[in-house]
């Protein structure tokens, strides 16, 4: 049994002040007032482990370079040292058979219960040309009978699809989300009607907010404007200020709000690993600048932690301390439908801790109650 108290904790939503967590075969069982007898006394404040629904790499691995066991490993140590302590792998546009490696290899972590690994995120291939990013023009294509063969199966993890409306119909996104697929929609050029209509058939978040989508008019709202209107749906975010502008990040958060706006990392291979350059689809990224770059100035993906993000929720944002923690932890976990496992300390939840110093600096961190740093 392991008891951890601190003068402060943040729950996910409400900060409680001088209280000890209890844990107990990797849950947590009980929240107390006080610093209870035994209790190891922590300095710093207590939050959830941090909840990351886009991690394409991290510690100089890549998960498309090899979609194994042992990258997931390499990743998601990684990220733990920032404080993750749930990522969603992420596979970048691929082929059919790089897709059920991913799949086969989540499953077999999930089964294992590997530390940090929470479930899996298909970005793509189902996107638009014109808005790919740095997502190879070879591999798009518009989702298919095999595709959903493979996608509706039964899962035991979450499971995430970003696509766009150029390439899947609303039938598509009803059946997948009536297979308990979340669905994204991004990568896209759509006019606000055909995004609205995945909205309704079942898609419940928007792929890193106003990169790679159409920037917002007033006679032409595309994708972005509806996601900045839409009440329900949920919106990822990379917060690196390079990626959104923080005016933009201000006002993506005055209107979504921390119970819809998510802080994502976009993270490569780069991440917590002393190379800054990878090679990705054959091409050299580098770090410049803070952010990763193609050789033409093109972002690809992003050189990011997630207690980085939340550390600029505070000073590009202007989000309180509790705003910025919940936005990396509680609302990914409500997206996912795994709050009552993730993003929050609560009794019956996974003993997933981080012990922040008082700049969001990363002191400590536990995973099913186990110390990883």
């Amino acid at each position: 049994m392991l008891a951890l108290a601190a003068t402060q904790v943040f729950t996910g939503s409400a900060m409680l002040d001088v209280a000890t967590v209890h844990v107990q075969d990797g849950r947590i069982s009980e929240i107390s007032a006080g610093v209870s007898p035994g209790a190891t006394l922590l300095e710093g404040f207590l939050a959830p482990g941090l909840v990351d629904v886009q991690v394409n790499g991290g510690g100089g691995a890549m998960f498309n370079d090899a979609p194994t066991i042992e990258t997931l490993q390499a990743i998601t140590d990684a990220h733990a040292q920032f404080g993750v302590t749930a990522i969603m792998a992420t596979l970048v546009s691929d082929d059919r058979g790089k897709m059920a490696a991913a799949i086969a290899a989540v499953e077999r972590g999930v089964r294992e219960a590997m530390p940090g690994l929470l479930g899996l995120h298909l970005e793509g291939p189902w996107l638009s040309a014109q808005r790919r990013g740095v997502h190879p023009q070879r591999f798009l294509r518009t989702l298919d009978p095999d595709d959903m063969r493979l996608l509706t199966q039964k899962r035991p993890f979450p499971v995430i699809v970003t696509l766009a409306p150029e390439q899947a119909s609303p039938a598509d996104v009803k059946a997948l989300s009536d297979a308990g697929v979340t669905v994204s929609i991004g990568h896209t050029a759509a006019s606000h009607d055909a995004v609205e209509a995945l909205l309704a058939a079942g898609a419940t978040g928007f792929t890193h907010l106003f990169n790679a989508m159409a920037p917002l008019e007033g006679r032409k709202p595309g994708a972005l404007g509806v996601a900045l209107a839409s009440r329900d749906a949920w919106a990822g975010l990379i917060l690196d200020g390079v990626h959104v502008h923080p005016v933009s990040a201000r006002a993506a958060l005055a209107a979504k709000s921390a119970r819809k706006l998510m802080l994502v990392s976009d993270a490569m291979a780069t991440v917590g690993s002393q190379d800054p350059s990878m090679m990705l689809f054959g091409e050299t990224i580098t770090v410049k600048d803070g952010a990763l770059r193609t050789a033409e100035g093109t972002l690809a993906g992003a050189h990011l932690d997630l207690a980085l993000a939340v550390r600029n929720a505070q000073s590009l944002m202007g989000a309180t301390r509790e705003t910025a923690l919940r936005m990396a932890s509680l609302t990914p976990a409500e997206f996912l439908r795994q709050d009552h496992l993730h993003g929050r300390i609560a009794v019956g939840g996974h003993a997933n801790l981080v012990l922040f110093g008082p700049t969001l600096d990363v002191r400590r961190v536990w995973i099913f109650g186990r110390q990883v740093r």
